[in-house]
């Protein structure tokens, strides 16, 4: 999908804009939320990209922070218009990672650490469906569907032989061999995983128990890069209350590193796949639980 169509970003590269404009003026949040009567947190909202801007407070920020070139409000104007335009998938309900569904959507390439399940993008309907089962477990059937239609509308990105998502995925030994759902299900998850694995965009490598203590795996994290977009990279770590986006070239840069720490202890891709092929034996006539 491209970025103009894109709500999620649209919000946050107008906040972004909007942030930078009122720190040029050398305004305080707390200053601006006064001279409009509304609350700060609003400001910050807005320049978080956490809600969509009204064209009218667009006019008036502009107003406040001095800006007088016509192309730089209307181009402002223009973004607050499609940031208030539904994302694509509204008619799923809400969805609590939703801010980074509007992200991927418009990313280019995603790196990924998963030290506890495979990454959404490349599991199997049969494996979204018992993580979602045992990790939401409060949600009705219906939102579990609807959760996992908005997965497989997802994963379209990766098979979009036009424009392909560029992914590069490095995954804890652990995650081959944590059972979620079944042998069968495990087994089917490892073969699509290898086969995936082969395709050009896809890059997948291991992290054997023989690396050691490395660092990361204290938990998950997405490094969102994109090509025409402001900011150019986002981290996102995944917590089980909370989601953190970070945008901070600093924080990005910390990320990073760590990612290429982790990818360089990591098999590379060919020996990543036999050792795959080898843990789906292990799945193979396997007794099934209880």
């Amino acid at each position: 999908m491209a970025a103009k169509s894109n709500p999620t970003l649209r919000r946050r590269r107008l906040g972004s804009e909007l942030r930078r404009l009122r720190m040029a003026c050398g305004l305080k949040s707390t200053e601006v939320a006064e001279r409009l009567m509304v609350s700060q947190p609003k400001i910050s909202h807005m320049e978080n990209g956490n809600r969509a801007i009204s064209p009218r407070d667009v006019r008036d920020l502009c107003a406040i922070y001095g800006v007088t070139d016509q192309q730089v409000v209307v181009s402002l104007l223009e973004m607050a218009k499609e940031s208030g335009q539904r994302d694509w998938w509204h008619p799923y309900g809400d969805l609590s990672n939703s801010v980074y569904v509007g992200l991927e959507t418009d990313a280019e390439a995603i790196r990924v650490f998963g030290p506890m399940a495979i990454p959404d993008l490349l599991q199997t309907p049969a494996y979204a469906h018992a993580v979602t089962e045992d990790t939401a477990s409060r949600l009705s059937a219906e939102q579990v569907a609807a959760r996992l239609k908005v997965l497989l509308r997802r994963q379209h990105r990766i098979f979009d032989l036009t424009c392909p998502l560029s992914l590069g995925v490095v995954l804890d030994e652990s995650v081959l061999h944590r059972v979620v759902g079944s042998p069968d299900v495990m087994r089917e998850q490892l073969e699509h995983l290898n086969a995936l694995g082969v395709e050009p965009h896809i890059r997948v490598q291991v992290l054997p128990y023989t690396a050691g203590v490395t660092p990361g795996l204290s938990g998950s994290f997405s490094i969102l890069h994109f090509a025409d977009g402001c900011p150019a990279e986002v981290v996102y770590v995944e917590r089980f209350s909370s989601d953190l986006y970070l945008e901070k070239p600093s924080d990005v840069r910390d990320f990073a590193a760590l990612y290429d720490r982790l990818r360089a202890r990591a098999l590379d891709p060919v020996e990543s796949r036999d050792f795959i092929t080898d843990a789906t034996k292990a799945f193979i006539d396997a007794p099934i639980r209880s």
